[in-house]
């Protein structure tokens, strides 16, 4: 039997309108994988948050940020809009991983959960050999973690209406990627 996963990239507040690094539609990302989840939670045998979760990162923040590498402080450790969005309090995961405590973190493989499994132990642990990915944003950690699922073997696919980009052009250059690495791009409705 098939054993597939759903990975919520960083759906927190930091990445929403009014948080630090906001991005546009951000909230309603928020509010549309909280339905998803709640609708199809049989679809999957392991769901995962993921969080950027920000302790001393080093050059990743900069009061004079270039928007590439570096940027505003977000995701910052114990602050409220690093938790969760408040839309996704009844989703019950299976475990939460948190990221970037001292580095940039754009992969949720990049991160731990309390009890220090990495995102690939928990997926392996999980016996899951597919995973959906969803979340904010689409051209920087939902791209990062769906490229590093399907380098580790996972057949991977994003579901395009359950995340945002950036700008136009930094989604389209992340699908581009995406493709060329054989994740698949779909929308949750045709599922």
């Amino acid at each position: 039997m098939s054993t597939r996963a759903l990975i919520v990239v960083d759906v927190q507040p930091t990445f929403c309108e009014g948080g630090e690094l906001a991005v546009d539609g951000g909230n309603q990302v928020a509010t549309d994988v909280a339905a998803y989840v709640r609708e199809h939670r049989d679809r999957y045998g392991v769901i995962v948050t993921t969080q950027d979760w920000h302790v001393d990162p080093g050059p990743h923040f900069s009061d004079h940020p270039d928007f590439v590498d570096s940027w505003p402080p977000h995701g910052i450790a114990g602050s409220p809009n690093a938790e969760l969005h408040p839309a996704l309090a009844g989703l019950a995961a299976d475990a939460s991983v948190k990221k970037g405590q001292f580095d940039p973190g754009y992969s949720g493989f990049d991160g731990v959960e309390s009890s220090g499994r990495t995102l690939e132990q928990l997926l392996r642990d999980g016996e899951v050999d597919g995973v959906d990915v969803v979340g904010l944003v689409l051209s920087h950690c939902v791209k990062h973690t769906a490229l590093d699922a399907a380098s580790r073997g996972w057949r991977t696919r994003v579901l395009t209406d359950l995340t945002v980009p950036v700008t136009p052009e930094q989604g389209e250059q992340a699908r581009e990627e995406l493709t060329a690495a054989g994740v698949e791009l779909l929308p949750s409705s045709t599922l």
